[in-house]
């Protein structure tokens, strides 16, 4: 090789590795990290048959035990584990998780969309009992929950577990909801009462899916915050479990959404 092809050759090498590092993160291909969060009476575990699916189409996947201390401390918890990821983000969010995701968004550029599952969707200044008692439907109230004392002076809630059933996963095998209902994580009474501040989903694009037979969340506060969101929404026959109930549907959407961000 020439002294002249020598130079051309290394002005070449220099113009592409430049032209590689000013690529986008997701202009090689890569596909965004997909970060499940979830709610009230829940743990993790409830994403199993989502993850599974997810990390078989070769998606990177999260899934942090929410806090459910109080919503402005599970965001930063949540911000905190967002740092520590490179790359764009998709933000999941169930039941409570949706409020949690809709704050936590706005603290990081890396969030490209948004997705509720069966999940309160606040504008600012709304909270979670606010939402899910604007209409009727929802079975949670005085006689279907149980309060623990905090020495802070707030309480746990709890769902009594003669009612987590029909209130939470009325369509899984009663044996199931036994077990959920044993296990279930409080969530602070504050929490549940706090109200949110700006919602990302005016600025990031979301996705989200509706549970026709939800006694937790009512469908039609479902509808009514999912069309104010301008979400691409589906609806799925199935309980405020949707995430266990459908891991199908859910993961479709998942996987839409981050399609999305391409």
């Amino acid at each position: 090789m020439s002294r002249r092809q020598k130079t051309t050759f290394a002005a070449l090498l220099v113009a592409l590795s430049g032209a590689l590092v000013a690529q986008p993160a997701n202009a090689t291909g890569a596909k965004p990290t997909v970060v499940l969060v979830h709610g009230a009476w829940a743990d993790a575990s409830g994403w199993n048959g989502v993850v599974s699916q997810l990390r078989r189409d070769g998606y990177p996947v999260l899934a942090p035990a929410n806090p459910l201390r109080g919503l402005a401390s599970d965001v930063a918890y949540l911000n905190s584990l967002l740092a520590t990821v490179d790359g764009p983000l998709v933000l999941v969010g169930h039941s409570y998780g949706g409020s949690v995701v809709t704050n936590a968004a706005n603290a990081d550029p890396d969030v490209k969309a948004l997705v509720y599952v069966s999940a309160i969707i606040p504008d600012q200044g709304e909270s979670v009992f606010g939402l899910a008692g604007r209409y009727e439907g929802s079975k949670i109230n005085n006689d279907t929950i149980k309060t623990v004392p905090l020495a802070s002076g707030d309480a746990d809630v709890y769902l009594k577990t003669e009612s987590f059933a029909d209130i939470f996963s009325a369509d899984l095998p009663r044996s199931t909801s036994a077990l959920l209902a044993v296990t279930q994580r409080p969530i602070t009474f504050s929490a549940l009462n706090d109200p949110s501040g700006t919602p990302a989903w005016k600025t990031v694009p979301s996705w989200a899916l509706i549970s026709q037979n939800d006694h937790a969340i009512p469908v039609q506060a479902q509808r009514f915050m999912t069309a104010r969101a301008k979400s691409h929404t589906v609806e799925v026959p199935a309980s405020h479990a949707a995430l266990i109930i459908d891991p199908g549907a859910v993961t479709r959407l998942i996987e839409n959404a981050a399609r999305a961000t391409d």
